[in-house]
């Protein structure tokens, strides 16, 4: 087997299966299985996962709940997760607290695969059209509390321009075009907002983006 080591979590076995047999006939070691957030989160512990596919509605513990406990305890382990529809709520509490991306339960086999493997290299999946969507609708309003709390003032302008990119979920290629650098300047500018603002990924990236108005609906 090569590739992530992938924990499949939802409440219904025949998604389990079917995702399962899907990512084993490609090459990829599924560990384990749950059909719970609290079997999860004791699964995640036991197993040690590259990657877990975590549906966010589930009985009792919900996907949400067991994301923000699994990356509490380990943030190396990257989770995507899963949903019937794209602009969910949960979906975009979830990208605030660490997922890194989110599949709706439709997909083709080969994306889940291909998302699978990009997540477990460390990146983070957003389709940028989507994303920006699920995060206009629900970035906070006066009337609700950011999901994500940074202080942009640690970054210089250059990284905040960079930020500002990331947030309308341009790539380091695209960023590099934009700006007229380097791929490698464009790394090592993302590197450092991750650094200074605690982020995790793209993901977190993009939701601080609109949180902090440093990108608003109908930026393109």
């Amino acid at each position: 087997m090569t590739g992530p080591r992938v924990l499949i979590v939802d409440d219904q076995e025949l998604i389990r299966t079917g995702f399962r047999l899907i990512l084993t006939a490609r090459g990829i070691e599924v560990v384990g299985e749950a059909s719970d957030g609290a079997t999860a989160v004791a699964a995640e512990q036991r197993l040690r996962p590259d990657v877990v596919l975590m549906d966010i509605r589930m009985p009792g513990m919900d996907g949400l709940e067991a994301t923000r406990r699994i990356l509490a305890r380990n943030p190396a382990c990257r989770i995507l997760m899963l949903t019937t529809f794209d602009l969910d709520r949960y979906v975009y509490s979830a990208l605030a607290i660490g997922a890194s991306g989110f599949l709706l339960k439709d997909v083709t086999a080969d994306h889940l695969a291909a998302s699978v493997r990009l997540v477990g290299t460390g990146d983070a999946l957003l389709a940028p059209s989507i994303t920006r969507r699920l995060v206009q609708r629900f970035a906070a309003t006066a009337d609700e509390p950011p999901a994500v709390h940074r202080d942009l003032t640690a970054l210089t302008p250059r990284e905040r321009e960079v930020l500002a990119l990331l947030g309308r979920g341009l790539s380091n290629t695209e960023l590099a075009e934009t700006l007229t650098l380097s791929e490698a300047t464009v790394k090592t500018h993302v590197a450092r907002i991750f650094a200074k603002l605690e982020l995790r990924d793209r993901a977190q990236a993009v939701v601080l983006a609109y949180e902090t108005g440093l990108v608003t609906p109908g930026d393109t």
